[in-house]
């Protein structure tokens, strides 16, 4: 039998308890309990979003180029072979990289034209994720076809058939503007990724950029899908040092690398968070217990005139003040976990009844809020919560173990 944790139970149940000591005990497993939720649910939102940017927003986006000095790679194969001997490299692609603008009658928009093998492009990026069946095979069967955004295709008020005239700056030998190259396409497709690269980004065939940007070579740019995209700066310099290529090396993390900073540094705010909001909801912990220990100072003094010693006392209030932090974290980890379960569903529920977009589909990369519920966040929320809760009792266990029985007696 546990002596302290009966006496802390018994302590709990008293009817002796003021209606004041127990809104104060309540308001402090509430508040433990609410804070462990609403750190749980924000968590697992920031999980999503890192989610989110890892298979959504990078499957478009190249996690390593190598991008010619100037004009084309003089063998993009043997580039695409030397990288996919890397072990962290899952597939390589060609692609040509231009800047365009679609022109129509009164107005130009502008994007970047990324000329792609299909077959190839399908391996290292998502795009194919984001085009019906239909729409791929009209690509990849149309040779001046073109695959624009949704959002871009909106803009132009076209749609699959419909042709285009897109302008390809043109450079000189001396490095100056010559008149724009003029090229005829088809829209053979649509993507609908959703936020910005909507807007941006637009796809033709490796051959049809070839021949608008003039290259001697077949691409001026090989890409790279890594296993782990985090590795990306690190193996970008692995495998340039085995390439025979003078080229630019970029990767995401210097292009898009502001995203995953955003999330990491939301992340640490929030487990700052935790402690703040844990450490303030401890302190009706220490106040409760301070007047726990002066109301029960009659019981405390008969307890040690019966031979309790130093350590049971101070056992006794350590479990009765603990007990308000551990219901409290127990209860918010199940209410966190289950809103962050449900999340996405009750907020897009909530858009669909009253009409509006938490996150607009031309502003961001995700079209709702994400969440991904992780093991690890639950329990560093609620084990920071106890680990609070248990230091929020030393004190007053402390004053209580420390009474002298006959101050106790007298009501000193």
């Amino acid at each position: 039998m546990n002596l302290p944790l009966l006496l802390a139970q018994r302590f709990r149940r008293s009817r002796e308890k003021t209606r004041y000591l127990s809104f104060i005990s309540a308001s402090s497993t509430i508040g433990i309990g609410l804070g462990c939720a609403i750190l749980i649910v924000l968590l697992s939102v920031m999980n999503g979003f890192q989610k989110a940017l890892e298979e959504d927003f990078l499957s478009l986006v190249p996690h390593v180029e190598y991008r010619a000095v100037r004009g084309s790679l003089r063998d993009w194969q043997e580039v695409v072979a030397v990288a996919e001997q890397h072990s962290g490299v899952r597939a390589a692609a060609p692609v040509i990289v231009l800047s365009a603008m679609i022109q129509q009658p009164g107005r130009f928009r502008g994007l970047e034209l990324r000329a792609i093998e299909p077959d190839y492009e399908a391996r290292v990026s998502g795009l194919r994720r984001y085009v019906s069946d239909t729409d791929w095979n009209h690509f990849k069967e149309t040779p001046n076809g073109i695959l624009l955004g949704q959002g871009m295709a909106d803009l132009l008020n076209v749609g699959i058939g419909d042709d285009l005239v897109v302008m390809i700056p043109q450079l000189q030998n001396s490095g100056g503007l010559r008149a724009p190259r003029r090229l005829s396409t088809q829209v053979a497709g649509i993507f609908a990724m959703g936020g910005e690269l909507d807007f941006q980004q637009g796809y033709i065939h490796l051959q049809t950029g070839r021949e608008a940007a003039r290259l001697d070579g077949d691409a001026s740019a090989v890409r790279l899908a890594l296993h782990n995209v985090y590795d990306a700066p690190h193996v970008a310099h692995e495998v340039a040092r085995q390439i025979n290529e003078y080229a630019y090396i970029h990767d995401w993390t210097r292009t898009e690398g502001h995203l995953y900073r955003d999330i990491q540094l939301v992340r640490t705010i929030m487990y700052l968070v935790l402690v703040l909001v844990l450490a303030v909801a401890s302190f009706n912990i220490v106040s409760t217990l301070v007047m726990v220990v002066q109301e029960k100072k009659a019981s405390i003094a008969i307890l040690k005139t019966m031979g309790a010693d130093h350590r049971l006392i101070l056992h006794t209030f350590v479990w009765q003040g603990s007990l308000n932090g551990v219901i409290g974290a127990l209860l918010g980890g199940v209410i966190g976990s289950l809103v962050a379960l449900y999340l996405p569903a009750m907020l897009a529920l909530l858009e669909r009844q009253f009409a509006f977009s938490l996150l607009p589909n031309e502003l961001y990369f995700v079209s709702q809020i994400p969440s991904e519920l992780l093991l690890r966040d639950v329990v560093v929320v609620i084990g920071v919560a106890m680990l609070t809760s248990v230091l929020a009792t030393l004190y007053p266990a402390w004053r209580a173990a420390n009474m002298a029985p006959v101050d106790g007696l007298r009501g000193r």
